[in-house]
Order: structure tokens, then C-alpha cells, then sequence
């Protein structure tokens, strides 16, 4: 067990049944009365963000966490199969585990994957990665000035918005986070 003084941004600790990463905290001695820790806390399984107080010295169970390299082979259709890249054992991780990044997801994409013992607690991404656009109308001369943008399909099947000078071939780079166009890649 820990306890609120061993706080350090990036923790994690279990929490109501649930994983929370700190995300920040400070310690509050407000005069003459108690002094506690306003944590802002994360939940891995929800992303959710919550802001809490600790007494100060308040026992808390911390979790150590493990973080390894997988590589994405394919998509079977309900599940995502990853290879470990030190021991290539391979693992099959549900598509609600993943999120909605695995839409850009390619074969051989590096992801991080953060161990609890033997249960997956979460996928990270890239946070940025590079596709070719395998199918999308032309632009329009002309018409650029208004910053208009037409959908595109990239070579994962996901469709992007891109601006109007974007052809079938080019490459683009692309959040996985928003699904959003950042920029086209110099081949």
C-alpha cells in the first residue's frame, strides 16, 4: 500500500473498482484545518476525468503496471490479433478494447499494450500515423479558397475528410486520436 505523499504524476492506483492514472495533484494545508491532496485523477477503462480529495496520508492501493510493444498483424472480423515482438506470442484483443483508432490501423503498426498481471488494461495507439489514399473524387479548380474538404478512403478502408488538392496516391498523415487530416507526406 501507498499512501498520498508517494503521488507522482503518471501513478496509477485502484480506485471504486476501477483503474485511475494521476493526471495531476497538489497538496493543500488550508491553515489550522486538516491538510488533504486534490488529485485530478483519469479512468484507464473510460477516459473519463474526475477531480477528488484525499486525506493527507490516506492509504491508497497502487498498481504497477506493465507496458509492452506489440505489433498488429490483422482484423478477424470481431477481434484485433497483435504479436508480441519480443517473444512473438500472439494475443486477441476485442474491438471495444481497441477504440476507434484501429480504423487506421495497418499490418505491421507498432501499438503499446499496458498489462495488469495478465489482464489487458489498455491500447495505445500511434498518435499519428501514414496512409495512401486509394480512392476519392478530384477537386475542383477553384475552389480552394474556401478551405472545403471532400471525404477520402485510405488504404485501411477508413474514410477522412481531406482538403480539395488531395489525389488518389498521395500519402497522408492522420490522427488517430480525432480521425482528422493533418497533413499530405512528401514521398
Amino acid at each position: 500500500m501507498a499512501t498520498t505523499s508517494d503521488f507522482r504524476t503518471g501513478m496509477t492506483i485502484r480506485m471504486d473498482n476501477d483503474l485511475w492514472t494521476i493526471v495531476e495533484f497538489q497538496h493543500v494545508n488550508p491553515g489550522n484545518w486538516r491538510a488533504f491532496v486534490r488529485a485530478k485523477l483519469k479512468s484507464l477503462k473510460s477516459g473519463k476525468v474526475i477531480e477528488t480529495r484525499f486525506r493527507a496520508g490516506e492509504a491508497v492501493d497502487a498498481i504497477r503496471l506493465e507496458t509492452k510493444e506489440y505489433q498488429y498483424l490483422y482484423h478477424d472480423g470481431s477481434s484485433y490479433i497483435f504479436m508480441d515482438k519480443e517473444t512473438y506470442d500472439q494475443i486477441n484483443i476485442e474491438e471495444n478494447m481497441v477504440g476507434d483508432g484501429a480504423h487506421f490501423l495497418k499490418e505491421s503498426e507498432t501499438v503499446k499494450i499496458m498489462f495488469n498481471g495478465n489482464e489487458i488494461v489498455s491500447v495505445e495507439m500511434p498518435i499519428t500515423v501514414e496512409l495512401k489514399i486509394v480512392e476519392t473524387p478530384p477537386g475542383v479548380r477553384g475552389d480552394t479558397a474556401t478551405g472545403a474538404q471532400k471525404p477520402a478512403k485510405v488504404e485501411t478502408g477508413a474514410t477522412v475528410n481531406v482538403p480539395l488538392f488531395i489525389n488518389e496516391g498521395d500519402k497522408i498523415k492522420i490522427d488517430t486520436r480525432s480521425g482528422e487530416y493533418i497533413e499530405r507526406v512528401k514521398i
